[in-house]
């Protein structure tokens, strides 16, 4: 059972590490390389560290190389996508044309930011969702 959401952003403060606030409710950034969740090889499922939402499945994980825990789909309905590139910029400052759109993803459940997604994955789906480890938990698969 999921605990019951915070509505507010100090209830958001209370259940939350700042790390965790900085990324998920700030849209924060973790740093690349370092996250927990990089190189976890486990069967089980991605689920968002704020509301506890299902969001990935650990086979749909790849190593894009990006420093980041990278998936090719998401579960269905478990995120929302936002265009991030809505003032014609990339996240990176490129002028979006140039960059390429990347679109921000959030958990449909709770709002909270996960990452972003970009066109440029290398499997079948196209899709690379490159995700914070800081907004993520894993659940192992049970045997």
């Amino acid at each position: 059972m999921q605990d019951e959401m915070p509505h507010t952003e100090a209830e958001w403060k209370q259940k939350l590490t700042p790390e965790q606030y900085r990324v998920l409710r700030e849209k924060g950034t973790d740093a690349p390389f370092k996250g927990a969740l990089l190189h976890e090889a486990r069967d089980g499922t991605y689920r968002c560290a704020a509301c506890g939402n299902a969001l990935f499945a650990s086979d749909t994980k790849f190593d894009s190389g990006s420093g980041w825990p990278s998936f090719d789909n998401a579960l269905p309905g478990a995120t929302k996508q936002i265009t991030a590139a809505s003032l014609g910029m990339s996240r990176s400052g490129i002028p979006s044309e140039a960059a390429g759109m990347s679109t921000e993803v959030v958990c449909a459940q709770c709002g909270s930011h996960l990452g972003h997604l970009f066109q440029d994955g290398p499997t079948a789906t196209g899709n690379r969702y490159c995700v914070n480890s800081v907004c993520l938990e894993f659940a192992e698969d049970k045997k």
